[in-house]
């Protein structure tokens, strides 16, 4: 054989360091990842959940349709949205994603 066999179990052996160096970048791109993307994301969520909570009678919504409404009913999974004057919808309370202030709808 021309290679030692000191010479292949140094290459076989690595570095615990130099291991962890390689893995190094990747726990950084997770890291960034997550204050980037994710952690904003949970906290847009937590903001829509709270106010779905808080809708009440009366108020003036914007829904995932695009529809401007006044809300008539409220149940625990579905409210009722008057869109003209009888026009009402039911739909889920999900479906809302902007609470107008009031008198935005004439």
């Amino acid at each position: 054989m021309f290679i030692s066999s000191a010479y292949a179990q140094a290459a076989a052996g690595g570095d615990t360091q130099s291991t962890i160096m390689g893995l190094l970048p990747l726990v950084l791109m997770f890291v960034v990842l997550y204050f980037v993307m994710i952690r904003p994301q949970m906290k847009r969520q937590k903001e829509h959940k709270a106010m779905v909570e808080a809708l009440a009678k009366g108020d003036e919504v914007v829904t995932a349709g695009g529809f401007l409404g006044k809300v008539s009913k409220i149940g625990e999974a579905y409210i009722g949205v008057e869109l003209a004057d009888g026009v009402e919808v039911q739909m889920q309370r999900s479906a809302v994603t902007q609470v107008l202030p009031k008198g935005t709808i004439k």
